[in-house]
């Protein structure tokens, strides 16, 4: 029998400054803005899609009820499926400034591959990794 999950949809995170990360996603990993909610009259919520997956970013304090039991900066750790070799991925921090916190690591992706993952933080210091699956052990290092 299939499971009836077939993927996440979207993660919603908390940001400090709502304009701060919305740069910093469209920069570093290419995020295009779908769209974006007000709320009391202001953009309170920006959605970007990333490939095949969704980020939605709350304004910290935003007046939506709709959302996690304490919505802090920082709290989330998000793994992005990198489609690239991981060498790619590191010339691309490399190239926009971004330290490496670690990586590249060997880890096992959601479909139970190997893969190579490096890891870094955005600007609310949230964990952010990107994770390859490796075709072949000479791959991404």
């Amino acid at each position: 029998m299939n499971h009836p999950i077939s993927a996440i949809d979207h993660i919603a995170i908390t940001v400090a400054d709502l304009d701060r990360s919305t740069g910093f996603y469209r920069e570093i990993l290419s995020g295009e803005q779908v769209r974006e909610y007000e709320l009391g009259g202001r953009v309170m919520i920006r959605q970007l899609r990333l490939g095949g997956a969704m980020l939605n970013i709350h304004q910290a304090g935003h007046a939506n009820p709709i959302v996690a039991g304490i919505p802090t900066p920082g709290a989330a750790d998000i793994c992005f499926r990198w489609e690239r070799p991981i060498a790619d991925a590191i010339d691309l921090l490399g190239e926009k400034g971004v330290p490496i916190i670690a990586g590249p690591d060997e880890r096992y992706g959601s479909n139970g591959v190997l893969g190579l993952s490096v890891y870094f933080r955005d600007p609310d210091e949230n964990l952010i990794e990107l994770l390859t699956i490796v075709q072949n052990k000479g791959e991404g290092g």
